[in-house]
């Protein structure tokens, strides 16, 4: 897209003007240029928005400099646009800016902001900017390019004429508006009026036009008849019974049980709780726990295997709890999720309790991915990894819809950490969280001869949402099932028009979270 073009005028003599991506480097002249023109309607983008902008979407920033000096921005996100619809705010729909509400799927260029410096407008630089805009929709077929626009103008017509008036004079040339008249002209039809859309825009009474540009090239392929994006699915949680199981053929045969009767009920996923597989330990001939763990881990690469058939075979994607790994002799705990086209995934525990670390001798992970999935977007936290907010919120910002817990606690107090952990978890960062634990006892194993649980599904709290935020539970210390369905576009509906908005409201310019391990 970059251009390099000489333009000849009268007062400024000769210009070089460059068409192209902005950087970080390109901030002190935004600045200037803002602090000249948003006098009245809020000043100058913070660095930190900016930053956020060039990191998020990098190609939707461009600038034309002349010689080296920023004269013209546009800056642009793009969304799906049916989570917004026509009745949004600037905040909800940039983000506040921060273009959080950033889509690469999504089928829509959204106009953040379009700026010239004063002493540039007679050269149709905005011109220029809003044909690169359409060069880009074109480039990445995108639907259309939508944009609220203000009336600053409206301010001195607001006593005799209401705002739709004012606009169809506008629209016939009786009245000129520095923007709506300029976004007419480049071909933008006025979709509706929208109120309080930037209440701090003065001279236009908080008023916007919603505009829109279609792209004419857009190829809407045909609709996905099967595949296509999920509104919901539909969760199997396993609140699994520690029994002695003479070999691993036994515990297979119980946990295909749990599989068939899920997959009878039409579940998307089956989730299994962490070291499900521990009566196994049993079975070693070592006199200590860290000898019965390692024992342990010789079973894994069999029954994953068994796992993945399975998973196949019933038509159902299966979180395998967790289980224990060694690589280059270091001792690992890993989640495996398998497919039911037959891919395999991990997520390793990231933070070890000290029982883990020091009886086991066992090494955290360095890696936090979420998975895609044919039901949705989700994330795997192993039983502990919960209780540090951090992780999850990582993960929120990777677009989840369910975050799913493996569990193992031996007493009530245990596993109301996680409990409760799980709860905020799903509050915070505005998604379902499945939690699935083990119950009963086995005294032949060292040091994990009990344990407690009680297996849940929690969701955000609002009106659209169970009262108490759970959306169901299983009886406690009791084997059995937990079959719930999940509605993905409440969530979207949340985002957006919750009671509170956790995700849009996040301060960003005081507070991050970055991720400094492996990617």
């Amino acid at each position: 897209m970059p251009t390099k073009e000489t333009v000849n005028s009268n007062e400024e003599g000769e210009h070089l003007l460059e068409l192209r991506h902005l950087t970080l480097d390109d901030y002190d002249d935004i600045r200037e240029l803002q602090d000249a023109i948003y006098q009245r309607v809020g000043g100058t983008l913070p660095f930190k928005q900016f930053k956020a902008q060039i990191s998020t979407f990098p190609d939707g920033q461009i600038c034309i400099d002349d010689k080296g000096k920023v004269v013209a921005v546009a800056l642009s996100v793009i969304v799906d646009y049916e989570q917004f619809g026509d009745k949004h705010t600037y905040e909800e729909i940039t983000g506040d800016a921060y273009i959080t509400t950033h889509d690469p799927n999504g089928d829509v260029l959204y106009g953040v902001d379009v700026f010239v410096s004063p002493e540039y407008r007679g050269l149709r630089l905005g011109r220029r900017l809003y044909e690169a805009r359409k060069e880009l929709v074109r480039n990445l077929n995108l639907r259309s390019i939508m944009a609220g626009g203000r009336i600053p103008n409206y301010i001195q017509y607001a006593k005799e004429l209401t705002p739709y008036e004012y606009i169809e004079q506008v629209k016939s040339k009786d009245i000129f508006d520095p923007i709506l008249t300029f976004q007419l002209s480049n071909g933008f039809d006025v979709k509706q009026v929208m109120k309080a859309y930037l209440p701090e825009d003065k001279d236009s009474l908080g008023y916007a036009t919603l505009l829109q540009w279609h792209n004419m090239y857009f190829d809407a392929e045909k609709p996905n008849l099967i595949g296509g994006k999920r509104s919901s699915a539909r969760v199997g949680c396993v609140q699994w019974q520690m029994r002695y199981f003479e070999n691993v053929e036994a515990l297979l045969q119980q946990v295909e049980y749990f599989v068939d009767a899920l997959s009878d009920y039409k579940c998307d996923v089956a989730l299994f709780p962490e070291f499900f597989n521990a009566p196994l330990m049993g079975l070693s001939d070592g006199e200590s726990s860290i000898d019965a763990i390692w024992h342990l881990a010789e079973y894994t690469e069999e029954i994953l295997t068994a796992i993945s058939r399975l998973s196949v075979s019933y038509n159902i994607n299966i979180i395998a709890g967790s289980m224990p790994v060694v690589e280059d002799d270091e001792l690992f705990n890993v989640a495996y999720l398998c497919h039911r086209d037959g891919k395999i995934e991990s997520q390793y525990k990231l933070q070890l309790t000290p029982h883990e670390k020091k009886e086991w001798i066992m090494k955290g992970g360095n890696k936090l991915q979420s998975f895609n999935t044919d039901f949705g977007k989700i994330g795997i936290l192993i039983c502990y990894d919960v209780e540090f907010p951090e992780l999850a919120r990582l993960l929120s910002e990777q677009d989840i819809q369910v975050l799913f817990v493996p569990f193992w606690t031996d007493t009530k107090n245990g596993y109301l950490r996680v409990r409760r952990c799980a709860q905020a978890r799903a509050i915070e960062n505005e998604c379902y969280v499945a939690i699935a634990g083990s119950v009963g006892n086995l005294p032949q194993v060292d040091n994990v001869d009990i344990q407690y649980a009680q297996t849940a599904v929690f969701s955000p709290s609002d009106f659209a949402f169970p009262h108490d935020a759970i959306v169901s539970e299983t009886t406690p210390n009791t084997e059995m099932t937990l079959i719930v369905d999940l509605d993905f576009d409440k969530l979207t509906k949340l985002q957006n028009e919750g009671s509170v908005r956790n995700y849009l409201d996040k301060r960003r310019d005081l507070f991050r979270v970055e991720w400094l391990g492996e990617k």
